[in-house]
């Protein structure tokens, strides 16, 4: 029986919580946000990953190799989780929750670098089915997003639709009530229909 390493597992456990932070960054910018907050973020974050690759040259070997990989990684999630703000869709929340499961997954790969054999292998699978399963869930989810987004544009539609028949309905049975009249008693009572119902 394999024994999975714990560098694995300690792997297994950063992907999940970077999986939760980013439902909860998209979440809390679900609003959307201004041009000019997005471009500052996107400099914000290739800034931070100057100094962040700055900080990895003093390593060596693997150290440095998952060095990088974090800053790449947290400069790439950084700048879609702007997009996904700016923007505001369920594609760009989704892009930005598949750019956080690669990073996670760059990282984690890079980081089985310093095992061998088995252990190994075991560490990259592990890796490579939670980066499946990430991008899994942000598909289905974002399908959902979309699919509650069109119903309400529906209903929204069905809605406006109904409220004119009704109002086309009522305008009718005003203008009948004025055949009871006649002269400009009736002429007033069908311009008053007119404009109670908005008609021309």
């Amino acid at each position: 029986m394999n024994v999975v390493p714990s560098r694995s597992r300690n792997t297994s456990r950063l992907v999940l919580a970077l999986m939760a932070a980013a439902g909860f960054a998209l979440t809390a910018h679900a609003e959307g946000t201004t041009k000019d907050a997005y471009n500052a973020a996107k400099d914000h974050a290739k800034a931070v990953y100057k100094t962040d690759i700055d900080g990895c040259k003093s390593m060596s070997g693997n150290a440095k190799d998952v060095c990088e990989a974090e800053a790449k990684g947290k400069r790439d999630v950084a700048i879609a989780d702007a997009e996904a703000a700016y923007k505001a869709t369920p594609s760009a929340r989704y892009d930005a929750r598949v750019a956080r499961v690669e990073a996670t997954y760059d990282v984690a790969k890079e980081k089985c670098d310093d095992l061998s054999g088995n252990p190994k292998d075991v560490c990259v699978k592990q890796a490579k089915a939670a980066e499946v399963k990430g991008k899994a869930d942000a598909k289905v989810d974002k399908v959902a997003t979309e699919s509650q987004q069109d119903a309400s544009k529906k209903t929204m539609a069905a809605q406006r639709d109904a409220n004119e028949d009704k109002n086309d309905a009522n305008y009718k049975l005003a203008v009948e009530r004025c055949d009871s009249l006649a002269g400009d008693a009736k002429d007033q009572c069908v311009k008053s229909a007119k404009m109670h119902y908005g008609k021309s």
